[in-house]
C-alpha cells in the first residue's frame, strides 16, 4: 500500500477503538493483520493506493500464508480483519469497491470443548480449600472457584473489581468484550469464600487496591499470574488435555448444558454476542445423551 495507506490503517484503529468499543487485545490483532498485509503488498508490489488494491492481490496474500501452514481459524482472522478494514473505507467513500467482497472464508472443523468432570472438580476445589494457609494457595483455590461458579474470562475475572460484586442481590455485574455488562448469578458458597477473602485483604493492606483479586504484595492480579496458578492446579487432574482458565470456563457452560439449561441462558452467562459460539456445548450435551442411551436402553 502506499504510504497514506499508514494514515488509513490509523484511522481505522480508532474507529475501533472509540466508536466499536473493541477491547485493547482485539484491537491489537485487527492493526497486526492489517498491517501484515500492507507490508506483504509493499514487498511484492511495492507502492499501492489503497483503491489499487484488487480481490487478486488479497488472494495472493491467503495463498502466502496456506503456504507458511497457519491453520485456517488464523487465515479466517485475517480475513475478517480486512473485511471490517476494507468495508469501513467504503462506507468513508476512501475506496470505491470493497475487494474482499468474494473472499470466503475457510472450512473450520468444529472441536468439542476440553472440559472438566464434576467430581475431578469438586476433588480439586476441597484439596485447596484445606490448603489455604497464603496468598497464593488461596488465590488458587478462588480463582478456580470463581472460573468454575461464573463462567468469566480470564482478562474479566483480573479486572473484576469488589464493587462488582452485589452480596445483597446474590449477583456479579460482569464488563465483557466492547464494554458489554451482564449480570451473573452467584450462590452463597461462593459469595461467603469472596466476603472471607476481602476480610483477609482488609486485615492484611492497608490501602488495598479496588479489584477483587491481589497478588501476595497487594497489588493488583496480572493474567500471567493467574493463568499458571490455574495450569498448575488443573495439572493435578492427568486425563485433562488442555491445562488452562477458558477450560474452566467450558466447563461452566458444559455442565449447565449437561444439567438441561437452555442454550439461551448459556449464551447470556457467557456473554456471547451470538448463539452459534455457544452452540459448541450441544455437541458435548450429545455425547452424554449417548452415553446414558448406551447405560440404560437394552437394546443399546
Amino acid at each position: 500500500m502506499h504510504q497514506n495507506s499508514v494514515d488509513y490503517i490509523a484511522h481505522f484503529i480508532t474507529f475501533l477503538k472509540h466508536e466499536k468499543r473493541f477491547s485493547a487485545n482485539t484491537v491489537i490483532a485487527y492493526e497486526g493483520d492489517v498491517q501484515e498485509f500492507r507490508i506483504f503488498l509493499l514487498g511484492l508490489f511495492g507502492e499501492l493506493d489503497i483503491k489499487e488494491i484488487k480481490y487478486q492481490h488479497i488472494r495472493t496474500w491467503l495463498a502466502s500464508l496456506k503456504e507458511q501452514q497457519l491453520t485456517s481459524k488464523s487465515i479466517n482472522r485475517k480475513v475478517s480483519s480486512l473485511k471490517s478494514f476494507f468495508k469501513y473505507h467504503l462506507k468513508l467513500g476512501n475506496i470505491d469497491s470493497n475487494p474482499t467482497v468474494k473472499i470466503v472464508t475457510l472450512k473450520v472443523g468444529k472441536r468439542l470443548p476440553v472440559f472438566v468432570h464434576e467430581k475431578d472438580l469438586n476433588s480439586l476445589s476441597n484439596s485447596l480449600q484445606t490448603a489455604t494457609c497464603d496468598w497464593k494457595s488461596l488465590n488458587a483455590f478462588l480463582l478456580i472457584a470463581l472460573f468454575y461458579a461464573t463462567g468469566m474470562r480470564l482478562s474479566e475475572l483480573i479486572n473484576l473489581k469488589e464493587q462488582q460484586v452485589d452480596f445483597a442481590r446474590k449477583q456479579v455485574k460482569v464488563l465483557g468484550k466492547g464494554n458489554k455488562e451482564r449480570i451473573i448469578p452467584l450462590n452463597a458458597e461462593i459469595l461467603a469464600e469472596i466476603q472471607q477473602y476481602i476480610d483477609q485483604k482488609r486485615k492484611e493492606f492497608e490501602k488495598p487496591v479496588e479489584e477483587l483479586l491481589i497478588t501476595e504484595t497487594g497489588k493488583k492480579l496480572y493474567p500471567k499470574y493467574a493463568y499458571l496458578l490455574v495450569k498448575a492446579q488443573l495439572a493435578n487432574i492427568p486425563t485433562l488435555e488442555k491445562k488452562s482458565p477458558h477450560v474452566l470456563r467450558h466447563s461452566f457452560a458444559t455442565h449447565l448444558a449437561n444439567n438441561g439449561a437452555e442454550l439461551n441462558a448459556i449464551k447470556e452467562l457467557l456473554g456471547h454476542s451470538s448463539l452459534a459460539a455457544t452452540q459448541i456445548y450441544t455437541h458435548t450435551t450429545m455425547e452424554k445423551l449417548k452415553e446414558v442411551y448406551k447405560k440404560a436402553h437394552p437394546k443399546a
